[in-house]
């Protein structure tokens, strides 16, 4: 019998944060986000990290069973004897809990950015070597989360034809992709997201892939941003130069 191969990553962020990435990402209101659309769309990154094999923590599971209950709470009748002040709206503690998790992460933003202006007032005089390098052109782009990596290989995914069988340590290996990867940023320093899927045309080994992918920013052997938004990633050496930016959800 074939040993499968399985590989098991940790969640950057929480499940608030996917919620604040797909409310983004589809422009809703979040004062008025559309239950039903958003849980189905919720409930398809929770598939997709499952079908990744990725560990996916109790609280983004209770966040589904929470999604699904306020869903079905807004699909019954409104009790017409109560009074109108008395009917508050299902989605009312949702909507709070992310407000002030935006909050606290605007708030974080701040600090950080305060923590990394302290941090050059007493620098030291820069040497030679380094100010060559520091000659050389930075790349401005906004940071990149789990969720930005999701949306974009559920794209590649997508178009990936449909196949029958299992990841196997003699057909693909995590570590071979990983040190492809590897040689291609240590060449070009600088890779669109889609460049490394190009030789990847079965499913599995876009799958393969993007895990191999994970493993490298977990390892910080790589880095990944975006131009800007929602725009294109970038898969970066991280011995590049780089400014970074905070993206805000």
């Amino acid at each position: 019998m074939e040993e499968l191969y399985e590989i098991k990553l940790p969640i950057f962020e929480g499940p608030l944060d996917l919620l604040l990435h797909l409310i983004k990402e589809n422009k809703v209101d979040i004062y008025d986000i559309p239950i039903s659309f958003i849980t189905s769309r919720y409930l398809e990154y929770i598939g997709l990290m499952k079908e990744l094999d990725l560990e996916i923590a109790g609280e983004f599971l209770v966040m589904a069973a929470t999604l699904i209950q306020i869903k079905s709470r807004m699909l019954l009748p409104p009790d017409e004897e109560a009074a109108l002040e008395q009917m508050e709206d299902p989605r009312f503690e949702l909507v709070q809990r992310l407000l002030d998790y935006q909050t606290y992460k605007d708030a974080s933003v701040i600090l950080k950015e305060r923590e990394d202006e302290w941090s050059r007032v007493f620098e030291r005089e820069p040497l030679k070597d380094e100010e060559e390098e520091a000659a050389e052109p930075e790349l401005y782009l906004f940071d990149v989360n789990l969720f930005d990596l999701l949306a974009a290989f559920k794209n590649i995914l997508d178009t990936a034809p449909a196949e029958i069988g299992m990841i196997t340590r003699e057909a693909l290996t995590v570590k071979d992709k990983m040190m492809h990867i590897i040689d291609m940023i240590e060449n070009h320093d600088t890779i669109r997201f889609e460049e490394l899927f190009k030789e990847s045309i079965t499913r599995v080994q876009v799958i393969v892939t993007f895990l191999a992918l994970l493993e490298l920013l977990r390892l910080g052997l790589a880095r990944a941003y975006q131009e800007k938004e929602f725009g294109n990633i970038w898969v970066i050496n991280p011995k590049k130069p780089v400014v970074e930016e905070e993206v805000k959800l």
